[in-house]
């Protein structure tokens, strides 16, 4: 599955905004982790992927880590109900394991069972900035979106040969928050996405 990028970008402009340098350069990003994904072979699944990251990343299209003063992670702390709940068990594991990626990931137990998912055993918890190089964002997002690792929902429940769910494919992330406007985004996706298809 490979993409003419620069067409996906003209496409992408039409139909949102211009992108600036840093955007289409993470678009650029994207689509290459997709192109060379083995277990990826879909455009309706990259369209919800990319539709995902529009929104969980505010139309940057890079990895982000979650906003806020290093205060308001204390509701993350162990001893919180949310902190317990994330397996934060360590002083400072709230700020130390805020949300990041393109699927931002919160909390130690988190951090260390998506590092095991993919192969680099306790390396988030260690370092847990790593989860923001572009390359392991993406390989956490495709890994949690395709096996269920976030909510136990996965894309093949909503996205198959049977049918396309984009509205209830935001269980896989979070519930039904922003599920109709994640939808629109992932059905015009599609759309640029068949149009620059090189293969």
């Amino acid at each position: 599955m490979f993409y003419d990028h620069q067409a996906f970008a003209t496409a992408y402009q039409k139909s949102f905004a211009k992108l600036n340098a840093s955007q289409f350069q993470g678009i650029d990003q994207i689509l290459g982790f997709a192109q060379i994904d083995p277990e990826i072979d879909e455009d309706r699944w990259v369209a919800y992927m990319l539709a995902t990251i529009k929104h969980e990343c505010a139309n940057t299209f890079t990895p982000i880590t979650e906003f806020g003063a290093d205060s308001y992670f204390a509701k993350y702390e162990t001893g919180t109900t949310l902190g317990t709940r994330l397996g934060n068990t360590k002083k400072g594991d709230g700020l130390r394991f805020k949300g990041r990626g393109y699927v931002q990931i919160t909390g130690r137990a988190n951090y260390l069972r998506l590092g095991q998912a993919i192969g680099v055993g306790t390396a988030f918890v260690d370092r847990p900035a790593m989860v923001l190089e572009p390359a392991t964002a993406y390989r956490i997002m495709s890994a949690g979106m395709r096996l269920g690792l976030f909510t136990g929902k996965k894309l093949a429940t909503y996205i198959n040969a049977v049918g396309c769910d984009y509205v209830g494919a935001r269980r896989i992330i979070n519930g039904q928050d922003k599920a109709i406007e994640i939808a629109a985004y992932a059905t015009k996706f599609e759309a640029m996405l068949k149009s620059s298809r090189l293969d």
